[in-house]
């Protein structure tokens, strides 16, 4: 993937960072709940605190009513040691901000929870822009097979059992693939609904995603 460049306006870019030393900075539910939350209370023209909310579910926060985001929200997928993000800028310098908000303010989580000082991400983020259609739908299911490797750790090597990948990966609560494929659930808030409507007709069956990634990785492992 490349490296950071020039946000510019309406244009789509594929985000991502990891733990500084491939550090785990995803622990426990908490940890992914408290993110999701951000990843809403964040985007937006007047961001919300978290610390101002204290006793408020996930579900009660993605319900809640907030000033005009700063970007728009393709996809996402969390990880232990890391994080994707589709991002579309719509206001000038949204993208940047949002993202350093994002780090800053689960970081500040993390460091309290945890008992550390210092970052946690590494600086600065990577970014790759998303120049056409074709690519946009590409990086969207890239994005989402990202979560993969956690059930099936030898599936870039080709050894991989589709049919139960298929079903783990779907109920996969930290990445908006549950979204794309037809589970209701306020999570989708997190989505630009535009972006949704158009994307979630125009996607393969998660199947066929998933057995010709399968067969690609394997052919590339041989």
């Amino acid at each position: 993937m490349g490296n950071r460049i020039p946000f510019a306006y309406d244009e789509w870019y594929h985000c991502y960072t990891r733990g500084v030393d491939k550090r785990q900075v995803f622990k426990d539910k908490n940890d992914y709940e408290r993110f999701v939350q951000l990843l809403y209370l964040l985007n937006s023209e007047k961001p919300i605190r978290r610390s101002d909310i204290f006793k408020k579910t996930t579900s009660e926060i993605l319900l809640m009513e907030r000033k005009l985001p700063i970007v728009a929200i393709g996809a996402y997928c969390l990880m232990g040691n890391h994080f994707h993000i589709l991002l579309k800028e719509l206001k000038e310098g949204g993208i940047s901000k949002f993202m350093r908000t994002l780090g800053i303010a689960y970081a500040m989580y993390f460091n309290i929870k945890n008992e550390r000082v210092g970052n946690l991400f590494v600086k600065p983020f990577r970014s790759k822009h998303v120049n056409d259609d074709r690519y946009f739908k590409y990086i969207i299911q890239y994005v989402h097979l990202n979560a993969a490797e956690i059930f099936e750790p030898q599936w870039k090597k080709g050894v991989v059992n589709t049919l139960n990948l298929e079903s783990k990966i779907t109920d996969y609560q930290y990445s908006s693939l549950k979204d794309y494929y037809g589970v209701d659930r306020v999570e989708r808030r997190i989505l630009d609904p535009e972006t949704f409507a158009w994307v979630k007709d125009e996607l393969p069956p998660l199947k066929e995603i998933l057995v010709e990634a399968a067969e690609y990785y394997a052919t590339m492992s041989r």
